[in-house]
């Protein structure tokens, strides 16, 4: 098979995997709305975002390192066993590191950064699923510098079934006894699909040609350099910027429980935006996603080969689809994403949410694609720059306006927010298709 045809045979089942896993996790999201509430929701929502700094502790810079080095081991004709296996050691050592800071920091966390003891439990619950998911992003990596996808696919669409199983045999025995148990009830799936994911991985591994050990290959085909200048800029800057995003996370509730008078409230309007009006936003957002799988590699390969009328052609076609996409989207929710939300989440306020934010859904759609043409051009570290202002912005925004204006004033701050980041891109973006060829 050509390389030509590989790719969009690749294309094609990551975009169809794609959708299948959003659908499931939409759907995944209605039955948990229906067993947790809005304020088991909001809960859920903080403890995953206090999860994700472990997370980026853990797979960020392996994740990335381990494409790029298995790639450059293909590439020397050196093969990959030692790669996967260096690389396997190095994530299950992050791993392992994120997994017992997350175990003794879970209590201090719950009660000093959430303000919720109840997450305790579900924090400790979810710290084994760290070493399981970062060793199988390290074998993940491996297999996308292979151009083998299918394994990737398999592992991901069975984990996602297994966590939804695990979850919801949880939910029918432990949701009636509070919150905080529901949580711990969903969040066991995840460290369990974690572990079914990694041992399929791995199976897969040890039945692939190109991670067979052959003769003569160097015992070190990467250099600790060479693992260290991808792996420590990568961890540092999503580590910074999950912390942020957790520290936002954390102040909504705490602010909108001062506008409130009630931290119970604060934490269901919480969980009605972040855990089930903006799911439903972005649900549409899954077909966008799919052209972005298919237009970045093609923009990428333009930019590289210094091919800028191409580059050009791609990057208007790919705004013209957005534009014209996310218009309808936007338009849809704001006339009937009330009525729609009414009927998933049997939640007005929810309805509300979702009919407000559809005057906003075009830019936050632009504003992702866009980030994706800026990294595929190599301009991560604007992205990185325009993410790390808007997040100290947002957390500015949301400590001065959300304890005097509560949920509307939030609402404001996403809004100033997605318009400024989506100019920020946009400029920057235009800026560097202007450039002449090199």
């Amino acid at each position: 098979m050509s390389k030509r045809r590989t790719y969009l045979h690749n294309a094609a089942l990551l975009t169809g995997s794609g959708l299948v896993l959003r659908a499931l996790g939409m759907g995944f999201r209605v039955v948990l709305a229906a067993y947790l509430g809005s304020e088991g929701m909001g809960l859920y929502q903080l403890i995953l975002a206090l999860y994700m700094v472990f997370v980026s502790f853990a797979t960020a810079g392996v994740n990335v390192a381990s494409a790029r080095l298995a790639a450059q081991s293909l590439a020397r004709g050196s093969g990959m066993a030692e790669t996967l296996r260096g690389l396997c050691i190095t994530a299950l050592g992050f791993g392992t590191a994120a997994m017992l800071v997350q175990s003794v920091l879970a209590g201090p966390c719950a009660r000093y950064l959430l303000h919720d003891v109840r997450a305790e439990t579900a924090l400790l619950i979810l710290a084994p699923s760290l070493p399981f998911m970062a060793v199988s992003g390290a074998v993940r990596g491996c297999f996308l510098a292979a151009r083998r996808v299918q394994p990737n696919i398999t592992a991901q669409l069975i984990e996602q079934l297994v966590r939804m199983a695990v979850a919801a045999a949880g939910l029918r025995v432990l949701a009636q006894w509070g919150a905080g148990y529901g949580c711990a009830a969903v969040l066991l799936g995840n460290t369990v699909s974690e572990s079914v994911s990694c041992g399929i991985m791995l199976a897969f591994a040890a039945r692939t040609p190109e991670f067979a050990p052959r003769p003569g290959a160097p015992l070190h085909p990467y250099t600790r350099k060479e693992l260290y200048d991808i792996l420590w800029p990568v961890e540092g800057s999503r580590l910074l910027a999950s912390a942020l995003q957790a520290a936002e996370s954390s102040l909504i509730p705490y602010t909108l429980a001062i506008y409130t008078g009630s931290r119970a409230e604060a934490v269901a309007q919480y969980g009605s935006l972040k855990g089930m009006a903006l799911p439903l936003l972005f649900f549409p957002f899954s077909v966008l996603g799919a052209l972005s799988g298919l237009l970045m590699p093609e923009i990428t390969r333009a930019h590289t080969k210094g091919d800028t009328a191409a580059m050009r052609r791609l990057i208007f076609t790919m705004l013209r689809m957005t534009g014209a996409f996310s218009l309808a989207a936007g338009a849809g929710f704001v006339l009937l994403g009330a009525p729609l939300a009414g009927f998933i989440y049997r939640d007005a306020k929810v309805g509300r949410y979702v009919q407000l934010l559809g005057f906003v859904a075009p830019f936050m759609y632009l504003e992702s694609m866009v980030d994706g043409v800026l990294k595929g051009l190599g301009e991560q570290l604007a992205t990185f720059r325009y993410s790390l202002f808007d997040s100290v912005f947002r957390i500015a925004a949301i400590w001065l306006v959300v304890p005097q204006y509560g949920m509307m004033g939030f609402l404001g701050v996403m809004a100033v927010s997605n318009l400024m980041t989506c100019g920020l891109n946009m400029r920057r973006m235009m800026k560097q298709i202007k450039k002449p060829s090199p």
